[in-house]
């Protein structure tokens, strides 16, 4: 699995399983119980391995898995990438209020431009939000290469622990 050339923030993945859904949950749960390199954290079919808290730093990612039987052996694996749940928030927050400000400003300078007044100052702001919108993204392709190795561990444990 590359996890670099992707151009999304959050990798995905699927892998079908030859078990059925409760057996790789409690695979996976058991796992957790025999390793202090993760923290593995079972929610009725969901699985959350992370990197515990004494080695974490701010862009350590968290492994997310869904676990589901559609058909007697078998179940789907769906997996998620992620930076931690707070991480995440507030970088979506940031990407809101970008854009609300590029919004507020836009009517601003609509406003000031249909009134005949200067509107230069209400575009460059327009701009600076733009700029901001791109620092944020790189700022989290940053972190996410930041915690590429980390990822990869995640994923190793992942596949180890289902003998895949």
């Amino acid at each position: 699995m590359d996890l670099g050339e992707e151009i999304e923030l959050r990798p995905r993945f699927k892998i079908d399983l030859d078990c059925e859904d409760e057996e790789a949950l409690q695979t996976m749960e058991l796992a957790g119980k025999s390793t202090k390199d993760f923290v593995v954290t079972r929610v009725d079919h969901h699985v959350f391995i992370k990197i515990p808290k004494a080695k974490q730093h701010y862009w350590s990612p968290q492994l997310d898995l869904e676990i589901h039987s559609f058909e007697t052996g078998k179940s789907v694996l769906r997996g998620l990438f992620g930076p931690k749940p707070s991480v995440w928030t507030l970088f979506m927050f940031m990407h809101f209020v970008v854009a609300a400000l590029f919004i507020g400003f836009g009517i601003w300078a609509y406003t000031n431009a249909s009134l005949d007044q200067l509107y230069g100052v209400q575009v460059f702001l327009m701009g600076l939000m733009v700029v901001a919108w791109f620092v944020l993204y790189f700022a989290g392709r940053m972190g996410k290469s930041a915690g590429k190795d980390e990822m990869k561990d995640l994923y190793r444990f992942m596949k180890r622990s289902l003998k895949l």
